[in-house]
């Protein structure tokens, strides 16, 4: 099983220790490192600046939000990343949700099935540049044909030939028609919010995808990355109790009450009463008491915290469940150091 770096999204300010992280992660062994976007600091800049300290480990974005850029952009950003890194880009898209979709970025969030499937295919058309790229979809035609258009658009291809026509594509999902469709048009999957007692459930969706008509892959060349807190402590009580703000945060805030997917993939965990406690809480303003609400179980069924031993038996679960890389934060250089014996085993 492969790491890879999560360096995520800026809080108030860039990150002090970035650079120090993304170096400490190649000279370690890590398999790749990656960023994301949320609305702030976006997922490409981050790779390109930092990455640029790099010569192996590939470079992620998980995820790039569909909303924030068109499928032609996106590819943009992937081929000139890829040609820079050596060929060492991986495109992870996402679609985000409502709030920032249509709050943020001013896009429709509707059907977003379809959006993802469009915009991956686009990209994929540029990516091979084997035409000028056209598409009658209904989210992304091109060229554009609707209002205000002055019926001049005109079909290209890339002025520069990508490096890689299969430079990979991982979607980030948490449904199961979002995962089944991820097994079925991408390269890999980012998972958050990985639960290795459900791989039974998650199984079952991807092989839905995988026995479709035309599927790109097969289970024994498709990737699962597994986003997860792992930390080498002796104190996981500790570790335990700050992860409940972060996940009274994702549950009850990163989401419109009607419609908030990683509260739904706790439900399906078998945590419905308590999302809806801890969901209450927050959108009441007693952010505090929705924290305390976050059970332990919850917490240690997606992240591991522990001595070396108990880590690297946790891992060994991940891994038996099907993960091939274990996407995690790092906090420091110290903490990379103790994970270096497990990134190597």
């Amino acid at each position: 099983m492969k790491f890879g770096l999560q360096l995520g999204y800026w809080g108030a300010q860039p990150p002090a220790n970035a650079g120090e992280l993304v170096v400490a992660a190649e000279e370690t062994g890590f398999d790749a490192v990656f960023a994301a976007e949320s609305w702030g600091s976006d997922a490409f800049t981050p790779l390109a600046w930092w990455g640029s300290s790099t010569e192996r480990v590939r470079l992620g974005t998980s995820v790039a939000q569909m909303s924030a850029r068109t499928p032609a952009a996106a590819a943009m950003h992937a081929l000139t990343l890829d040609h820079l890194s050596g060929g060492r880009a991986v495109l992870g898209l996402g679609v985000s949700g409502p709030q920032v979709v249509e709050g943020w970025y001013g896009q429709p969030f509707a059907q977003p099935l379809r959006r993802t499937r469009e915009y991956v295919d686009i990209v994929r058309k540029v990516l091979a540049r084997e035409a000028p790229v056209t598409s009658d979809g209904k989210h992304y035609g091109l060229p554009y044909t609707g209002p205000a258009a002055t019926g001049l658009g005109k079909p290209l291809k890339p002025i520069v030939h990508p490096l890689r026509a299969d430079l990979p594509i991982w979607l980030g999902a948490e449904g199961p028609k979002n995962v089944a469709q991820t097994a079925e048009i991408a390269d890999g999957w980012l998972a958050i919010y990985y639960a290795p007692r459900l791989a039974g459930m998650y199984n079952e969706w991807l092989d839905e995808g995988f026995v479709r008509p035309g599927a790109r892959r097969s289970r024994d060349d498709f990737e699962i990355a597994a986003s997860a807190q792992v930390v080498i402590t002796d104190d996981p009580a500790g570790e335990i109790e700050r992860m409940r703000w972060v996940s009274a945060l994702y549950i009850g805030g990163m989401g419109a009450p009607e419609l908030n997917f990683h509260a739904q993939v706790y439900k399906r965990m078998g945590y419905a009463a308590e999302v809806d406690e801890i969901s209450a809480l927050f959108q009441a303003g007693r952010k505090a008491e929705a924290a305390a609400a976050v059970p332990d179980e919850l917490i240690t069924d997606t992240a591991i915290f522990g001595d070396e031993a108990h880590v690297r038996s946790r891992l060994k679960e991940w891994e038996d469940a099907g993960v091939t890389m274990m996407l995690i934060s790092v906090s420091d250089a110290e903490q990379m150091r103790r994970l270096q014996p497990l990134v190597t085993m």
